[in-house]
């Protein structure tokens, strides 16, 4: 797609946090060409959110306009971790480790992205070939100051917690990053500001074209507090069934439904519908996207029987009754529900605290709060978890 310039600083700067130098991107589309557009991420885990789609579709926006998309896999970034907004050390993974969750990884990416249209690099593959006198030069291009100009650092230095070399490198080797691909953009969260920062100045110190820094707003989770992530469990996966990701969206704030539109789809939420039925037309609309219309048409049925029609068999999975133990109490069937039905592991401190003592775990709507009571269920009854999961004993 070939657009004027103005329409397309309309388009690339929409829901942004930051773009610096702004005038420095209008230079650029002036010039006529493909700009490459950096995203970096390090595969420390399988799966991808709703959090990384953010960053995921501003650089899918950048593909339709004509430019090159550089999706960097930080295979080697990864093994040192990314300490921005952590107050402790990230625990190791090894490289191996990496590169299983990049085959995922990429998979999942590819749902926002044009893969024909998309170059996917490996940094290890620069990085694995540093001699340590290399690693010694481009040391030398920073100072510590500038290391210790980073909040997140500062924090745990004035808290007496530790920071480790190792992590101090990571805004270094990020940077890099930018010099190899010759980035004239990156895209990252809010959050990556200071790395990206640091790619600018080392772009300048090799005599090359500074990247543009773009950032996009981070997205909160399903709790409307803390940013998006696993370790918080507010997320959304984009490889979550169908009804699982339906119903998970449908349990957002009526707050957080507008800032979930804009990020999430670029939309603007539509006032005049009732905030139910704009939800579900979110929830729709992003089921859609990551699967099908179809399979968003059928959690949508499956969401409105189990709630509005308060049929709480439907969506459930289905559990044999002799893949339960024997001996049977309360505590022991909602664990077996779990594991079987859904291959999670809960403690059983867990199951009181969140599911037994609160009333949510219930059979056929008869609240089960004494752990240690003996039940037997049969052929037919359903057994509610949480809004979310329920299992049907067959």
């Amino acid at each position: 797609m070939s657009l004027p310039v103005d329409e397309q600083l309309k388009i690339l700067t929409a829901g942004t946090a930051k773009v610096q130098p702004e005038k420095e991107l209008v230079d650029k589309l002036k010039e006529g060409r493909p700009l490459r557009i950096k995203l970096g991420v390090d595969p420390t885990a399988p799966d991808i959110h709703f959090g990384h789609t953010v960053v995921l579709e501003k650089l899918r926006q950048f593909q339709e306009l004509g430019h090159q998309a550089v999706l960097i896999i930080g295979d080697f970034t990864a093994t040192i971790g990314d300490p921005t907004g952590r107050s402790s050390l990230r625990p190791p993974i090894t490289r191996e480790e990496v590169l299983e969750n990049a085959k995922t990884y990429t998979d999942q990416a590819f749902k926002v992205l044009d893969k024909d249209k998309t170059e996917v690099v490996y940094n290890g593959d620069w990085f694995c070939k540093m001699t340590f006198s290399d690693v010694l030069r481009l040391n030398a291009r920073v100072t510590m100051q500038q290391m210790l100009q980073r909040e997140d650092f500062k924090g745990r230095i004035e808290k007496g917690q530790e920071v480790r070399l190792h992590e101090v490198q990571y805004p270094i080797v990020q940077g890099w990053d930018s010099v190899e691909v010759r980035a004239d953009v990156e895209i990252g969260g809010t959050d990556q500001l200071f790395n990206i920062l640091v790619g600018r100045d080392l772009q300048k110190e090799e005599g090359m074209p500074q990247q543009v820094v773009m950032t996009m707003p981070l997205l909160e989770g399903l709790d409307g507090v803390k940013k998006m992530s696993k370790s918080s469990k507010n997320y959304i996966g984009v490889n979550e069934e169908p009804v699982e990701m339906f119903g998970k969206l449908m349990s957002i704030s009526d707050d957080l439904m507008s800032r979930y539109y804009s990020l999430l789809l670029g939309e603007t939420l539509d006032s005049t519908l009732h905030p139910m039925e704009a939800k579900k037309q979110l929830a729709g609309k992003l089921t859609a996207r990551y699967h099908d219309e179809d399979a968003a048409t059928q959690a949508r049925a499956t969401w409105e029987a189990r709630f509005s029609q308060k049929d709480t068999s439907a969506g459930a999975v289905e559990l044999a009754l002799s893949d339960l133990p024997t001996d049977l109490t309360v505590i022991k069937l909602c664990a077996a529900a779990f594991d079987k039905g859904f291959s999670m592991q809960k403690s059983n401190g867990e199951l009181r605290k969140q599911y037994i003592t609160t009333g949510a775990a219930q059979l056929d709507g008869e609240k089960l709060t004494d752990p240690m009571a003996s039940i037997a269920p049969v052929a037919g009854q359903v057994l509610r978890l949480s809004k979310k999961q329920s299992v049907k004993f067959i």
